[in-house]
């Protein structure tokens, strides 16, 4: 059986992956779920100096103080910076890296980076307006404006995101992931894009996407919204325990 770290995107808990973990448990998994600092219940933590080196070290103390092995890191969205960093501190405890809806940045580039200028100067303004200079507000999540982002998400769930997630310090939007990326297994389980979409943009020089082809990756497609914790969650868990079998196909 595997061990599963699951770490979520922006603005949530470790309380999004309850059904996930549920599932895998079921299978007779090992899994943490992780809350990362100055977000959800840790809120009362937030400061303007938490940043993807925090997070980081929050992931590494999850793996070394529960003495975890051959852990199957999985980052939701924006956790892909933190996980990536966490990973490479930890060598030979991680055995693959799974990220859901997302991919590694290039090192020297922000996760604030993968965003277009228009939408990066539109989070700055959220920040500095409504977060106090180093918070990002959570999101309406309102499903008129992004049917594609939040596909398969009832009016309860998305009542619950806007209830339960709390702002994301800001800077670890904006740090930039610096040193190379872990040489470890990796699997993009893709939900809003597609595989050929990932090949497309690779192709056409991407920078982001580019760095999630080419040799020890391997794909699962679920499609769904951005949230497929939430969406579908049954699928997502059976996802994550094939890829950890041992020998897993590339596919």
């Amino acid at each position: 059986m595997a061990t599963f770290v699951l770490v979520p995107g922006y603005w949530l808990g470790g309380w999004a992956w309850e059904e996930v973990a549920a599932a895998l448990r079921a299978g007779g998994h090992q899994v943490r779920a992780v809350t990362l600092t100055g977000v959800a219940e840790r809120a009362a933590e937030a400061t303007p100096e938490v940043d993807v080196d925090t997070h980081a070290a929050d992931i590494v103390q999850v793996i070394e103080d529960g003495g975890l092995e051959e852990v199957v890191l999985v980052a939701h969205s924006g956790a892909n910076m933190a996980a990536a960093a966490a990973a490479g501190r930890v060598p030979g405890r991680v055995a693959r890296i799974v990220y859901v809806d997302s991919g590694p940045m290039p090192p020297g580039l922000a996760g604030l980076d993968f965003h277009a200028p228009d939408a990066q100067a539109e989070l700055r303004r959220q920040v500095a307006e409504e977060g106090g200079g180093w918070r990002l507000p959570v999101p309406p999540f309102d499903p008129s404006a992004e049917p594609h982002i939040l596909a398969g998400l009832d009016a309860a769930r998305l009542e619950e995101m806007r209830r339960r997630g709390t702002p994301q310090p800001f800077a670890t939007v904006t740090q930039p992931l610096e040193g190379p990326l872990p040489d470890v297994p990796r699997t993009l389980v893709a939900c809003t894009f597609t595989v050929e979409d990932v090949r497309r943009m690779a192709a056409s020089g991407n920078p982001v996407f580019a760095m999630m082809e080419g040799p020890g990756w391997s794909y699962r497609e679920l499609p769904t919204g951005h949230w497929p914790m939430f969406s579908r969650p049954a699928e997502l868990a059976a996802l994550l325990a094939e890829v950890a079998e041992p020998g897993a196909p590339l596919r």
